[in-house]
């Protein structure tokens, strides 16, 4: 598996794309994964200057509907394997009807691209529907991959391990976080999340990439070395 960070870690870093990506490749990542696109051209050329391979880029629901033609080009520039539908709000996990509806969406807008759809789940698509949760039953009626955010599904009460398990093989991309018994994101190893028995389920399910993310880090620069250097450990 090769190694990444999603960039929405480093957002507080008041340094351009070009010096963010030198630090990356510095501290040892393959790759980056995009929150958002920005300037395709100028960030295909700073990823090659640092040798930085890219995952995929999260792209907002609303521009993958009705910016097609754009977000396509912009893609296409970046030269981005996997996009990623990374948030849809609860309305869409309410009961059944409402997940097949998303199913449904989910998978027009996988035909719609060149290129393999992810969704990334949070906590809230695990509440309960006639006694499974909104999350199992979209596995179920949709056929577009995922990209399972370990330390979100811990948070709602599901492991992770067994996840990954039922998503043999369609899930290329797994976020590695950490998260504290209340559910709270914290650096890699200091939280509750079996971290080695998650990479290893990984590794069964045909995982590609680990992508480390922190959603607030206390400094994003520690956490860019620090999150390597956990992903090097579990990997070795």
């Amino acid at each position: 598996m090769q190694t990444a960070i999603q960039l929405w870690t480093l957002r507080n870093l008041s340094e351009p794309l070009s010096a963010v990506l030198d630090r990356i490749a510095a501290a040892g990542y393959d790759g980056v994964e995009f929150a958002g696109v920005g300037d395709p051209g100028a960030s295909r050329r700073a990823l090659d200057d640092a040798g930085l391979g890219v995952v995929g880029a999260h792209v907002g629901i609303d521009a993958l509907q009705s910016e097609t033609s754009a977000v396509v080009r912009q893609l296409d520039s970046l030269e981005v394997p996997f996009v990623v539908v990374p948030y849809l709000d609860v309305d869409h996990f309410t009961d059944a009807d409402a997940v097949a509806t998303t199913a449904a969406m989910l998978d027009t807008l996988d035909a719609t691209y060149d290129r393999p759809l992810l969704y990334h789940n949070h906590d809230h698509e695990f509440g309960t529907i006639d006694g499974e949760t909104a999350f199992d039953r979209l596995v179920d009626e949709t056929s577009v991959g995922f990209e399972l955010d370990a330390g979100w599904a811990h948070a709602a009460g599901r492991d992770p391990v067994d996840l990954l398990d039922r998503l043999d093989g369609r899930v290329p991309v797994v976020h590695l976080k950490d998260v504290t018994a209340d559910g709270e994101p914290t650096a890699l190893g200091d939280g509750v999340l079996a971290l080695g028995a998650v990479v290893d389920a990984a590794r069964e399910a045909g995982t590609e990439w680990l992508v480390f993310e922190h959603d607030e880090p206390d400094d994003p620069e520690v956490a860019i070395a620090n999150g390597m250097d956990g992903l090097r450990a579990l990997l070795s």
